[in-house]
């Protein structure tokens, strides 16, 4: 009971990754968004245009698991990779045929079987229905984002972008590319029984719409058509905006395939709840949309793109400056503070044109990230803490004595002050998701697994593979054989406060920096050299409060969509020294810090 569907000619339509995928019967990449696509199958044979990637579920659950489905049979062409490949008269695909992929139910006279198993976007598909009236089908999926591909070389199976409530007839949207409209050659499906009407030349331009969903037939002799709708979304594929848990800019260009003035608007629209059995969906990625360059502070300004509105941009006519404009979208990583790491936030980025005949629905989708890794950085002490004396004086302006023979100590300045030149210290930390710590250094590398690793010592490594690996160290950190690192109390977070203390004891020769092994008066040996001196004599023990308080990103665009990849804020440390009998003196100082991710590897090896 097969029937086989026919065509006019054939050029290519289907890019190359999905073809290979087709046929190997691959999985296509997918993402987080869903939507429903509705699609008006006619009794008989009906051409259909796919939006949604549908692949995550097989025909034969799709359309053979719903006894209320009265599709039988689904035809996708394969197009020849080679371009030089056509057909010229109707054929009539069967099974054997490798320009086809076919799906065949179970039942209803059928036998099942086919090679096509699961339903790909971007795609044009013949869907045979017993059904004697018109029957809706609503098809869930991943919106994508659309791609085309044109051959002169022969016909184009393919559907058009067209808003779905109400499209526009043909006349009017191919009246804006009008050497196209001139020379186009157009088939329709009008369902039935396939034959020498089925598919027709369609001929009412003036009252047939480009309803969306709708595979037509095309050819336009030798032009290499680019007008698929007034405008192009430019993307590197059909996969959208996708910022993971790591990115936090994503940019492409809007592109006026007319000759005349376009204003293209955008809207970000939230998912629909996911089918059973498919990821959660947290929420909507907050995007923001870069602006003009502030020359005052060398930051961008930015606007927010939310459900609440949209963002327009008005192109000049195909061919002049400013036909086409890139736009950057950044991922409000800020505003996801108070999200769980991993947590899955998706949306539609829908573009439409001041004429209403396009509606470009892309994908977009972003992760809530996790602050674990390995943190590298610096701080800069800029002040630090005076240690001025006033003493007393008589009238005459001289210092007053005590009776034990000492001047007399009015007060003590201990107030911050500026310094010549900025110190650096580098600061090196890993944060496990739930601790942070200091480390005076840390080994990466791949181990003898050749899995990629941090450890605190390099005997973890694999030492046939050291070339590849790094040390990261920090001279302004007490360096010790085992490299035990410093837990860091606090949150590392926006807005958390991480302290320390590092301590250094007095006669610790490998990082006292009081004491100089080769030099007699900082040994802490007696003259003899026969003797330890006593702390405080030659050298003194160091205790050093450290304290990190990290502060919110600043409000410019730049800063707020890279909040999961950069922290900064004050940097402040006490330091102690102790002296004979105890004895100690405090000094502050005080900087800003900044931290850089430069690894999401949770777990820290200690051997």
């Amino acid at each position: 009971m097969k029937s086989n569907p026919q065509i006019p000619l054939f050029s290519p339509s289907l890019p190359r990754w999905l073809l290979l995928a087709l046929l190997l019967g691959l999985p296509v990449c997918s993402h987080a968004q869903w939507q429903t696509q509705s699609i008006l199958v006619k009794p008989g044979w009906t051409a259909v245009y796919l939006e949604v990637d549908a692949s995550y579920q097989t025909l034969d659950v799709f359309v053979g698991g719903d006894a209320n489905n009265p599709i039988a049979e689904v035809w996708l062409w394969q197009a020849p990779l080679s371009t030089l490949q056509f057909v010229s008269s109707p054929q009539a695909p069967a099974t054997g045929n490798n320009q086809w992929a076919n799906w065949e139910r179970v039942g209803l006279g059928f036998s099942g079987g086919g090679n096509l198993v699961a339903l790909q976007p971007n795609a044009a598909y013949l869907i045979h229905s017993l059904a004697a009236t018109n029957y809706t089908w609503l098809l869930q999926g991943h919106p994508v984002a659309p791609i085309y591909t044109w051959s002169a070389t022969g016909l184009n199976f393919l559907g058009f972008p067209t808003p779905p409530a109400h499209p526009p007839a043909f006349d009017a949207f191919l009246s804006l590319a009008p050497v196209f409209a001139n020379t186009a050659t157009i088939f329709q499906y009008p369902g039935g029984n396939l034959g020498p009407t089925n598919p027709a030349q369609l001929f009412a331009l003036h009252t047939t719409p480009v309803t969306r969903g709708e595979a037509f037939w095309m050819r336009a002799g030798t032009l290499a058509n680019s007008y698929f709708g007034p405008f192009q979304v430019s993307f590197s594929g059909s996969a959208g905006v996708n910022f993971s848990n790591t990115v936090s800019q994503y940019s492409f260009k809007l592109i006026n395939e007319t000759a005349t003035n376009v204003t293209v608007s955008a809207t970000l629209l939230a998912s629909e709840t996911p089918p059973a059995g498919q990821a959660p969906i947290a929420g909507v990625p907050p995007l923001l949309v870069r602006g003009a360059l502030i020359t005052s502070n060398l930051t961008y300004s930015y606007s927010t793109l939310d459900v609440r509105g949209s963002q327009s941009w008005t192109l000049a006519p195909q061919g002049q400056p400013g036909s086409d404009v890139t736009v950057v979208l950044g991922l409000n990583r800020y505003a996801l503070t108070n999200n769980h790491p991993g947590d899955l936030l998706a949306g539609i980025l829908q573009f439409t044109d001041s004429f209403g005949f396009s509606q470009v629905d892309v994908p977009v989708t972003a992760q809530a990230a996790s602050l674990a890794g390995l943190w590298v950085g610096s701080a800069s002490i800029s002040q630090v803490a005076n240690y001025l004396k006033t003493y007393q004086t008589d009238l005459n302006g001289n210092p007053v004595i005590s009776s034990n023979g000492n001047y007399i100590i009015t007060s003590i300045n201990t107030n911050l002050g500026p310094v010549a030149a900025p110190y650096p210290l580098r600061l090196i930390l890993h944060y496990d998701g739930t601790t942070a710590r200091l480390l005076q250094r840390v080994y990466a590398g791949l181990n003898t697994s050749s899995n990629l690793v941090l450890s605190r010592i390099q005997s973890t490594l694999d030492p046939n593979q050291l070339g590849s690996a790094r040390r990261i160290s920090s001279t302004g950190l007490p360096w010790t054989a085992a490299n035990t690192p410093w837990v860091l109390a606090g949150q590392l977070a926006e807005g958390g406060v991480l302290t320390t203390t590092v301590s250094v004891a007095y006669d610790d020769q490998a990082t006292n920096p009081f004491l100089h092994t080769y030099h007699p008066d900082h040994d802490n040996l007696d003259t003899t050299f026969s003797r330890e001196l006593p702390q405080g004599s030659e050298s003194y023990g160091i205790t050093r409060q450290i304290t990190l308080n990290v502060t919110p990103p600043g409000t410019d665009f730049v800063s707020l969509t890279t909040a999961n990849q950069t922290l900064s804020g004050v940097y402040s440390e006490t330091i102690s020294l102790r002296g004979l009998g105890g004895a100690t003196r405090t000094f502050n100082i005080t900087g800003g810090f900044s931290l850089t991710c430069v690894s999401t590897i949770p777990v820290l090896y200690q051997r």
